[in-house]
């Protein structure tokens, strides 16, 4: 489970109602007795359920869950309903359609590109990188985890990835060797990754035996040469692929015999459509 504050929660919430709903107010409808039905329009993965659940509870409704994060459903399956007053489920409405249809849609992205990838190479693994929209990683996080992917990095601190941006502040920026010497020192608990721009800046690195070389923007063409140098030299080296690499072209990498696909292409995802209907209780 993703933990979500109380402060994230409200901060979602007070972005749509702040001032409460003018449109029920002036209406008179405000005490109503009604009812809220979320529903997933297509089929597919669900996600963003669990943030659902906790923003309805945070307007003092009570939610009906019928799905679990990560499940898949049917066409009009009923996500989570409630019964309350109109003016409460009037609120929580907008903010909870959003949060469901943009976690949905990541979720559905992440799971087809796992899919594509995984009817290739079985062992294959998507993750997804800290390149998210704004203030949406979170969110983004439980959808991609909902979906069976993995986390590429959620931020700078969690893991060692040697980008040229890093090596041009260096004395040395080619000195493989003393790179990854210094960082297995530094980092002992960590795996060494450095980013190769090209190939022969590839075959310079090599020879430092990092854990992993991410590969930044390749063609098929060269992943290829690069895991025929890396078995050709019996190198005990990870590669993955990074860089535009999408649920449309992952397959022509699992082919090769990649293993681990980095990717930011599910955030961008078009949402999935929750559809809502509000009606007497």
């Amino acid at each position: 489970m993703i933990y979500f504050s109380d402060k994230e929660l409200d901060d979602l919430l007070l972005e749509d109602i702040y001032r409460g709903d003018l449109t029920t107010r002036a209406l008179g409808v405000e005490k109503v007795p009604a009812k809220i039905e979320f529903k997933r329009k297509n089929a597919g993965v669900v996600a963003g359920i669990s943030v659902a659940e906790r923003l309805l509870k945070k307007l003092d409704i009570t939610p009906q869950i019928y799905v679990n994060e990560g499940e898949s459903v049917e066409a009009g399956a009923v996500l989570l309903s409630a019964v309350d007053s109109a003016d409460k489920l009037q609120q929580a409405w907008k903010v909870v359609q959003l949060v469901l249809e943009w976690s949905c849609g990541v979720a559905q992205y992440t799971a087809e590109m796992i899919a594509n990838a995984k009817a290739i190479n079985p062992n294959a693994v998507v993750a997804c990188t800290r390149k998210s929209i704004p203030n949406t990683r979170k969110l983004a996080t439980n959808a991609v985890l909902a979906a069976g992917g993995h986390i590429h990095r959620q931020g700078v601190s969690e893991t060692v990835l040697v980008f040229t941006n890093h090596r041009n502040l260096l004395a040395e920026p080619n000195n493989w060797v003393h790179l990854v010497e210094t960082l297995k020192r530094e980092a002992p608990e960590n795996k060494i990754t450095l980013e190769a721009d090209n190939f022969a800046q590839f075959e310079q690195m090599i020879t430092a035996s990092p854990d992993i070389i991410q590969l930044d923007k390749w063609s098929v063409e060269d992943v290829k040469a690069a895991l025929d140098l890396i078995n050709a030299q019996d190198k005990n080296i990870t590669l993955s692929v990074a860089g535009g690499v999408n649920k449309n072209n992952v397959a022509n990498y699992a082919k090769l015999g990649i293993n681990l696909f980095i990717t930011s292409a599910p955030y961008y995802a078009a949402p999935e459509d929750i559809k809502v209907v509000i009606s007497k209780a």
